[in-house]
């Protein structure tokens, strides 16, 4: 586990200096000061290690559509538990320089050469189920307020998946601005848009006490 620890951690570092694309297997070795016969002992090749490291972060979005995913909660309002879970993985990157640095490498470091194709399906699956989830969500919130929502699960899902991916490169690219506060605001906007409305103390509170959204497991 060690030297399966200290692979993933050289490839995190080179994968940010160079590029996913650009970085050899021997590279990585040199960095972890190991052997390339490491790697192939621990990992498939480098679209395997690229898939652990991510799996080794536990994405926070991904950490908080599980939260919403718990049994319905009758004293637990949707819309705000969706505001608290979502707010509450954006903090966690803006404030976990790990998450920020493996994000990084997802987001702005990845290019999808056929050598990287399973790399690309696990991000085409993330993004699937992260988009139907959101909507998923959102669908529930209105439900409870008997609210006919003016566009369908899957368009909303997929506006919110824009809005959270979009403000989270940009900010990767130059963190000028508060992520947390700035695409809260776009999610309150958009939430009003579709019949919405949820105050500000909703948008600043913590997640419900029911289940740890933060565990990294």
């Amino acid at each position: 586990m060690a030297t399966r620890q200290a692979l993933l951690d050289a490839a995190e570092r080179v994968f940010e200096r160079r590029g996913v694309s650009r970085t050899s297997l021997a590279e990585i070795a040199q960095e972890a000061r190991l052997t390339r016969g490491a790697i192939y002992w621990h990992f498939q090749g480098k679209a395997d290690l690229f898939n652990a490291m991510m799996e080794r972060v536990k994405p926070p979005m991904e950490q908080a559509l599980r939260q919403l995913e718990l049994p319905p909660d009758a004293a637990c309002d949707p819309l705000e538990n969706f505001c608290a879970q979502m707010r509450f993985s954006l903090t966690q990157i803006e404030n976990d320089a790990h998450i920020r640095r493996v994000l990084n490498i997802a987001m702005l470091m990845t290019e999808y050469v056929p050598e990287l194709g399973s790399v690309r399906a696990r991000h085409l699956t993330a993004r699937r189920q992260t988009a139907q989830r959101l909507g998923e969500a959102v669908a529930n919130a209105a439900a409870r307020r008997n609210i006919a929502l003016p566009a369908s699960t899957t368009e909303i899902g997929e506006l919110l998946h824009g809005l959270f991916c979009g403000m989270v490169t940009d900010w990767l690219v130059e963190p000028d601005f508060s992520l947390t506060q700035t695409t809260m605001r776009g999610v309150k906007l958009m939430l009003r848009g579709l019949g919405l409305e949820i105050d500000d103390s909703a948008l600043a509170s913590p997640p419900p006490a029911r289940g740890q959204a933060g565990d990294q497991g």
